[in-house]
């Protein structure tokens, strides 16, 4: 039998040091009782494998609800907190390592009406930061989004996420998206829609905090059926224009990549 890594007493030395808050001692060995027991929302239920506080953060309208709600068995289990203004919807994967859960706060639409209180943020283990890329001016505020975040949540593993790629009118192009390079980590585009992509963030995010890069999910998430379609072509030219960006020299300020 595989041994599961993440009940293994290595991989819970090499977390804890991050993540001291998650972890309680039962006989010499660590391990995990809930993302954060202290700040449970009503009725939540307590799980004995990893989780982790997952915040997603974004403009308004690029399409962070669209892309959580694909997970079907977390859109059925999800909470609602009213006290912070949020829905948590409890994100299942099943690794060669054991299952390990997100509980993904959504913003239910708060950033709308300003910036977002630092309740969302406290204790956010990790993140994704999500932008359209239709709309330029949502990539343009990623560095806004990153600084709050980082604000609270320091040295914790972020992803950006590039949104609706399925869309012809595509306004920030791959050679454009440069923040990620500055701030060392993690770039994907994404079509919650189409479910393109749709794990790649999470299983990026699951290396960091195992530590593991040879971690990788055993079986699919029940996904909603996709409401829009992007065909091996297509997925094709989205991965070579990422690599073409990549290889490019990083401009010297950031809006030197929308001239």
């Amino acid at each position: 039998m595989a041994r599961d890594s993440f009940h293994d007493a290595m991989y819970h030395s090499a977390i804890a040091s991050r993540l001291p808050h998650v972890f309680v001692i039962e006989d010499t060995k660590l391990s995990f009782h809930s993302f954060l027991p202290h700040m449970a929302l009503p009725n939540q239920q307590t799980v004995d494998y990893p989780s982790f506080k997952l915040v997603l953060v974004g403009d308004g309208g690029t399409g962070k609800t669209t892309f959580v709600k694909r997970h079907l068995t977390g859109e059925f289990e999800k909470k609602y907190e009213p006290t912070i203004g949020v829905e948590v919807h409890p994100l299942d994967f099943h690794t060669n390592c054991g299952k390990i859960r997100f509980y993904c706060w959504d913003t239910a639409g708060q950033e709308k009406f300003g910036g977002l209180r630092d309740g969302y943020y406290i204790h956010g283990q990790c993140a994704i930061i999500m932008f359209d890329v239709t709309a330029r001016l949502t990539y343009k505020n990623v560095p806004t989004w990153h600084r709050d975040l980082c604000r609270v949540c320091e040295n914790i593993p972020i992803v950006l996420c590039g949104n609706k790629v399925d869309v012809k009118n595509r306004q920030v192009k791959a050679k454009m998206v440069t923040f990620h390079r500055k701030k060392n980590f993690q770039y994907y585009e994404i079509s919650a829609k189409s479910n393109y992509n749709f794990e790649k963030p999470f299983l990026y995010l699951a290396r960091k905090l195992s530590g593991d890069l040879s971690l990788h999910f055993v079986e699919s998430p029940a996904l909603a059926p996709p409401e829009v379609h992007i065909d091996l072509a297509a997925q094709l030219y989205f991965e070579a224009d990422i690599a073409a960006a990549a290889a490019q020299p990083l401009p010297d300020d950031e809006d030197d990549a929308f001239d």
